[in-house]
């Protein structure tokens, strides 16, 4: 009886310290939002960051665990925070898009994020949802597979983050203010950045750029995300190949490739393995832009720096992709695939309940004021509506049934039928509204994303909060409902969060509505957020015990 007794107070002791691999725990985060002077390309400025970090901390969790992140702004601008590809599975309140699920975090105030990571692993980010504040308010998301759960992939040796942004001189709130009061695009940004970083700088020699030490034989798992404001970036290291095992949180069929193109608002982790004997690599963040629209074509740099390698040696280099390298940006998106295994299946709606077809572009609307504009606005919208913002957030006027704030009619279909990647428009002008588009819980539904060549095409990220989708299809013109269907890819196309529709092109997604809440659908330019080229999805409450949305905390902020 003794030594049972002594074996079971073991066992327990063991199960203690090596909790079951089911087993969940809350994780504590504290978020202050402060300012902090930054400086960067010899020039100093003071910044909005988190803790006076930027970039921000990186969240630490595995699979099922939930976060409770206690924000308390100490600036003078209001403030939220996105949890970017959390699912948020009945708790839209913590979503974070400012005006859509939440009144944001006013100065002097605190709200406590509280979510579960319910069936995710991977890499995910955070980043501020009002105003341009996530320029500099932004971190990345580090979910693990549950204790006792591999990769289904070759173990690395060791993980880093590595997270791309852009970084402008001035103040970027003063740089979205004076291009809508003017109603034209805002300057572009002075560098892009790795790890907060921009490398060598032309007129800044005390500029570093980051270093990745590694030692050779071990495999590195790099998770990337890409949190620049308004640009696409081709990502590459001299001399070594990517294997990519995951995008936006998501497992993929493993590939190899030598550059990877990530649009704001993705995250891809790739495999590196430490091939060489020893030396220093050149990294390149540069932009990928396919279209006659300005960008920062600076290139930021870091380096792979071998164990044993003398800092004088000399730096291995490699060229960036051309600008308008569509060919290299096609190669990497035409090779994703979902894993789809029998543990991480893709589970794509075969029947549809919504066929939707939206429109993405731009547009001018009448600007009496902007005298730069010639008395028009440059615009943006989704089946040509300019979407406006509300005074109250959309999800607590729909909770509570607070009428006038939203109408339910967003169109499914564009109200007016031209060759949408062609030639340009007489009528430019586009409609203004705060409309949203129901669905019934459980629905499924394809969408076509459409872009259009008024003023410019473009590739537009499109980010869908509260759900992941199937990329399904994609081409280049306009889409044909008749031909392209039968194109349709249903085994395992890409789960994703953010998706690029192709610059004069289309691409297909399928979901099911099978998270209740409010929605929000938006292009992650954040100039083309900010010109209205977002909407949202009102997914009603199902009839099951689970499928209805949680109440909101008692500490939700108040408009």
């Amino acid at each position: 009886m003794k030594s049972h007794m002594v074996w079971f107070l073991f066992l327990a002791s063991f199960l203690s310290v090596f909790p079951a691999p089911s087993e969940s725990m809350v994780r504590h985060y504290k978020f202050n939002v402060v300012m902090k002077n930054i400086t960067r390309l010899c020039s100093s400025k003071p910044t909005v960051t988190v803790n006076g970090r930027y970039p921000g901390p990186t969240i630490y969790a595995r699979e099922d665990d939930t976060l409770l992140i206690k924000v308390v702004n100490h600036v003078k601008y209001n403030v939220s925070i996105h949890w970017h590809g959390v699912r948020q599975v009945r708790t839209g309140w913590a979503d974070g898009p400012a005006y859509i699920t939440q009144c944001p975090i006013q100065p002097g105030q605190v709200y406590t994020y509280n979510y579960t990571l319910t069936g995710q692993r991977g890499t995910l980010w955070w980043h501020a949802h009002i105003l341009w504040l996530r320029a500099t308010v932004y971190g990345a998301i580090v979910i693990l597979p549950k204790r006792g759960v591999p990769y289904p992939f070759p173990k690395p040796d060791h993980e880093k983050v590595i997270v791309l942004g852009e970084w402008w001189k001035s103040d970027t709130e003063n740089v979205i203010n004076e291009a809508l009061k003017s109603g034209l695009a805002p300057n572009v940004s002075d560098a892009h950045m790795i790890n907060g970083r921009p490398g060598l700088a032309k007129n800044c020699p005390s500029d570093q750029g980051y270093k990745l030490s590694v030692k050779n034989g071990k495999t590195y798992l790099l998770r990337v995300v890409n949190a620049a404001l308004n640009e696409e970036l081709f990502f590459k290291v001299a001399g070594h190949l990517f294997t990519v095992v995951e995008v936006d949180a998501v497992y993929v069929k493993p590939f190899k490739i030598d550059t990877i193109v990530i649009a704001p608002g993705q995250t891809t982790n790739v495999l590196l393995t430490a091939s060489k004997s020893t030396g220093k690599y050149l990294v390149t963040a540069s932009p990928f832009m396919d279209s006659p629209i300005a960008v920062d074509n600076v290139t930021a740099t870091a380096t792979v720096h071998y164990s044993g390698t003398l800092s004088s040696s000399p730096t291995i280099l490699t060229l960036p992709p051309p600008q308008n390298a569509t060919s290299v940006a096609t190669n990497f998106t035409n090779s994703l695939r979902s894993l789809n295994s029998k543990k991480y299946p893709a589970l794509v709606p075969t029947t549809i309940d919504h066929h939707l077809f939206f429109t993405v572009g731009l547009g001018l609307n009448p600007c009496p004021t902007c005298k730069a504009g010639n008395g028009s606005r440059v615009v943006a919208s989704i089946n040509n509506v300019t979407f406006v913002m509300p005074k109250i957030a959309l999800l607590p006027a729909h909770y509570f049934n607070i009428s006038g704030v939203f109408t339910p009619d967003f169109p499914k279909i564009p109200p007016h039928v031209f060759n949408y990647s062609g030639g340009s428009l007489t009528n430019m002008a586009t409609e203004t509204g705060t409309r949203l588009y129901k669905l019934p819980y459980n629905a499924t539904v394809q969408l076509v994303l459409q872009d259009t060549g008024v003023i410019a095409p473009e590739n537009h990220p499109i980010h869908l909060h509260g759900y992941n989708f199937f990329e399904v299809g994609r081409g280049l013109g306009n889409f044909n409902p008749k031909k392209d269907p039968n194109n349709f890819y249903l085994v395992d196309p890409v789960e994703r969060n953010t998706i690029g529709v192709p610059s004069g092109g289309w691409v297909v997604i399928r979901f099911r509505a099978d998270n209740p809440g409010v929605w929000f659908m938006h292009c992650h330019l954040e100039v083309h957020t900010t010109w209205g080229l977002k909407m949202a999805f009102l997914v009603e409450n199902g009839k099951g015990p689970n499928q209805s949305i949680l109440p909101p905390p008692k500490d939700f902020p108040k408009c």
